[in-house]
């Protein structure tokens, strides 16, 4: 892709434009005008290969595990909710939506704490509220107590998602930056895996309640070792916590039409995925299925795809392009989504795999596209990028359970469906803008 093909790639052209004269070469700026501290920004960013880089991808891909299996750690057991509490899949759904809505709504207050206190900061107090929260959530006396709870605990992961990615975006090589937010959503893949399997079998044998404690202890290990092998950032600056000021970078944000397409593709995969996953246990309980809740939680190995779609996002976009990618993630989920309406056991589990498979790629490619086009303000960036993508999954979640509860499965594939036209729509959208912008501004032979 050109230049002039995608805004993204004008952003990052600007940002290396703009960094400080300490990387020029040396005979361009005399030693005595560098200052003693300052450091080369290519040089010593974090590549594959040199100092730091495995202690920081194995941290946060912890980071990752520890925020999806927290946050989605009602998703497969609400059968079992529902027969508790007796109430219907659309009100159990509220555990999972609660979670994801908290996340939503205090993402952006929390990634501007991340500019005034540090991304590793905040990322490690937000873990640390979460995994206490989820030590608490078994002992839940009743469904509005339970919500409550799993909303407290999306609020506190609210601190995580836009932190890391800025983290990455500050203390990363650009060249490998789509590769190393891969690897994060990789660990939100396993994550979210992990989280699924181990609640299925430990309810089966022990019920609901012991099952989210295990992902809770789960999720402490994760967070001790996430705090001791992430490195330092050496490329932060301190923000401004004034509200006239993230207000300011916002708007400049929710300006750019490239970002704000981000930001309803993101959404829009998510709807998918939290609809398919909130309501699959369901499905899978009912004729002619009929599976106990261990195998039910076993299918979500399905995960381990999204950790392999996700982490080959770099190389897609390298092959396709950003929104070559996108479509082929957006057809992949959708061809999923009409293979899993077939009644056979083996067609339903691979059109998961799809599902899973597009909608991580999906998910790696845009968020890493947010990272790169902002030059300043990244943690507001990625956070009306999460903000989006955990709204998305909130509705996706509750319009989904309400699908089936209208329609069964088929309304759950329809609500899909739209879902992955409107990113296709917008995609194209995105393609015709880019077209007209080259027209307008031929890049120079």
């Amino acid at each position: 892709m050109t230049p002039a093909d995608t805004e993204a790639s004008t952003a990052v052209g600007a940002a290396a434009s703009a960094v400080p004269a300490s990387t020029a070469p040396a005979s361009a700026v005399p030693a005595s005008a560098v200052p003693a501290s300052a450091v080369s920004a290519a040089g010593s960013r974090m590549a594959p290969g040199g100092p730091g880089y495995r202690r920081m991808s194995l941290a946060l891909f912890l980071a990752g595990v520890a925020t999806f299996a927290l946050l989605y750690s009602t998703q497969a057991l609400l059968p079992l909710i529902s027969g508790e509490f007796r109430v219907t899949a659309s009100e159990a759904s509220w555990t999972v939506a609660a979670a994801t809505g908290g996340l939503a709504v205090f993402v952006l207050p929390m990634s501007a704490l991340s500019e005034r206190f540090g991304r590793r900061t905040v990322m490690t107090a937000s873990l640390a509220v979460a995994v206490t929260v989820g030590l608490l959530v078994p002992f839940a006396p009743s469904l509005g107590a339970l919500v409550a709870l799993r909303a407290l605990q999306g609020a506190a992961l609210a601190g995580l998602p836009a932190s890391a990615q800025a983290y990455l975006a500050e203390e990363v090589r650009p060249t490998v930056l789509v590769t190393a937010i891969g690897l994060f959503v990789a660990g939100n893949s396993v994550g979210g895996m992990s989280g699924r399997v181990v609640t299925g079998w430990v309810a089966q044998a022990w019920g609901w309640r012991a099952a989210v404690g295990m992902i809770g202890v789960i999720a402490v290990v994760c967070a001790v070792a996430f705090r001791l092998l992430l490195p330092a950032p050496r490329h932060f600056t301190p923000g401004s916590l004034r509200p006239r000021v993230l207000a300011g970078t916002v708007r400049a944000h929710l300006s750019r039409p490239l970002l704000r397409r981000l930001y309803a593709i993101g959404a829009l995969f998510m709807a998918v995925f939290g609809g398919v996953y909130t309501v699959i246990g369901y499905r899978l309980t009912e004729a002619p299925f009929s599976l106990p809740q261990g195998i039910i939680g076993s299918i979500f190995l399905v995960y381990l795809v999204g950790t392999v779609s996700a982490s080959a996002a770099g190389r897609l976009v390298g092959r396709f392009g950003r929104r070559g990618a996108l479509y082929l993630a957006g057809g992949t989920t959708a061809g999923g989504l009409l293979l899993s309406l077939v009644g056979s056991l083996p067609l339903v589990l691979l059109g998961l795999v799809l599902i899973t498979a597009g909608f991580f790629a999906g998910h790696a490619v845009a968020s890493s596209a947010v990272s790169k086009a902002a030059a300043h303000g990244r943690a507001q960036a990625s956070a009306l990028y999460q903000s989006a993508y955990y709204v998305g999954s909130s509705a996706g979640s509750t319009l989904g359970a309400v699908a089936f509860h209208a329609g069964g499965w088929a309304g759950t594939v329809g609500v899909g469906l739209l879902a992955v036209l409107g990113v296709g729509a917008i995609t194209l959208a995105g393609s015709r803008a880019a077209r007209a912008a080259a027209r307008r501004e031929p890049v120079a032979a």
